[in-house]
């Protein structure tokens, strides 16, 4: 029986879109060396992205407490539309500002993903490998702490770098999933 992906295609299948994985991991790396090459640009890119998101959210909240009339919680749904409206609207009109809370937001979510995963990694310690979630852990804390020690001025690039980061990565991934759909 020949093996079959979760979508239920023969690798064979994906092989004549190669190519556009390929294609696509290029273009992806590329982006990437464009973002890390301004860092600025992308940093206020990936903030305008973000504040669109929240006012997108926004709506959808408004929509929804609206539609379910006679639910006692509604009004708080309303309420928090208009805050979310609010932050999305104060994100769009002042993105270096709004980069630098996001950029503060960024280094709190890693130090509670790092110890997170020290948790982890000392709960699974007879396990193979637990040393390498230990070591992210610690990493996730170490880059923070970098993070926190040049913040404010390092909110003008952080986020940049790290849009640049999930492009370029993303594009190698991409990159090599087409290159290995050839031995396939």
């Amino acid at each position: 029986m020949a093996y079959r992906d979760s979508a239920g295609s023969a690798p064979g299948q994906l092989r004549g879109y190669r190519g556009w994985f390929i294609a696509l991991g290029v273009l992806l790396v590329l982006l990437g060396l464009i973002a890390l090459a301004n860092l600025l640009v992308a940093t206020v890119a990936t903030v305008y992205y973000v504040g669109i998101l929240m006012l997108i959210g926004a709506v959808g909240q408004l929509v929804l407490a609206f539609r379910v009339k006679g639910w006692g919680r509604s009004i708080l749904m309303v309420l928090g539309a208009l805050l979310y409206g609010i932050a999305g609207i104060f994100t769009i009109m002042n993105p270096l500002l709004a980069s630098t809370m996001l950029t503060l937001l960024l280094a709190a979510g890693l130090i509670a993903a790092g110890i997170l995963r020290i948790v982890v990694a000392i709960r699974e310690r007879p396990r193979p490998g637990w040393g390498w979630v230990l070591f992210m852990g610690i990493l996730s804390i170490v880059v923070a702490l970098v993070i926190i020690s040049g913040w404010p001025v390092n909110s003008l690039w952080i986020l940049g770098i790290f849009l640049a980061a999930d492009l370029m990565g993303q594009g190698l991934g991409w990159l090599f999933f087409g290159i290995g759909l050839n031995r396939a």
